[in-house]
């Protein structure tokens, strides 16, 4: 069992979506404070991501966001949060979210979003990281990413054990999953690299 105290989320910046994804952002910010379980994200106040920040508030969690100065500097980030560290790059930002973190949850994004889960899922088969991955599978958004990752595999462009990762398809199964996502330990001579 993973001992979890912090749990980064990644998801979409933009407002332009179907309700069903604000209602799951929203579900989840209350879901992992009511796992007494802080908030690492991207620092931003709109979209999904100021959605998830907002409810992890109103529930009293942590909420920590990091943000690049180049787009702190569009004035989108959230003034109100626990911590907000602004960090010189994108790279710069990426590696404090996964230090600060102990687990990490997949919403419906873009492709920013997209960004952070291959990253997170290439330095895991590369044994940079061992902690649990679940992606929240509303709607089937992921649907056809997970055929595609599928797919990878079975062309035998990454194993099938580095498919390191969880899905389920509600806010309510993600606290379940994390707690008992395998506590993997990293051996790099069994790592692909």
């Amino acid at each position: 069992m993973t001992k979890i105290k912090s749990v980064c989320v990644y998801c979409g910046s933009s407002s332009r979506v179907d309700q069903a994804f604000k209602d799951a952002a929203e579900e989840l910010g209350k879901h992992l404070a009511a796992q007494d379980w802080d908030v690492v994200y991207g620092g931003g106040r709109v979209g999904l991501m100021g959605i998830v920040a907002d409810s992890a508030l109103e529930a009293g969690r942590k909420v920590i966001g990091i943000i690049p100065e180049h787009i702190q500097e569009r004035e989108i980030e959230h003034t109100d949060l626990t911590e907000l560290h602004v960090v010189d790059s994108m790279h710069t930002r990426k590696q404090m979210m996964v230090d600060k973190s102990d687990a990490f949850v997949i919403l419906a994004g873009g492709l920013g979003t997209l960004d952070e889960f291959f990253e997170l899922l290439t330095w895991k088969q590369l044994g940079l990281h061992d902690k649990p991955i679940v992606v929240c599978n509303v709607k089937g958004y992921w649907d056809k990413l997970m055929e595609t990752i599928d797919h990878i595999a079975a062309e035998g462009f990454m194993r099938p054990e580095d498919r390191s990762f969880v899905v389920v398809d509600t806010v309510e199964e993600v606290a379940e999953a994390l707690k008992s996502a395998p506590q993997e330990t990293i051996d790099p001579k069994t790592k692909w690299i």
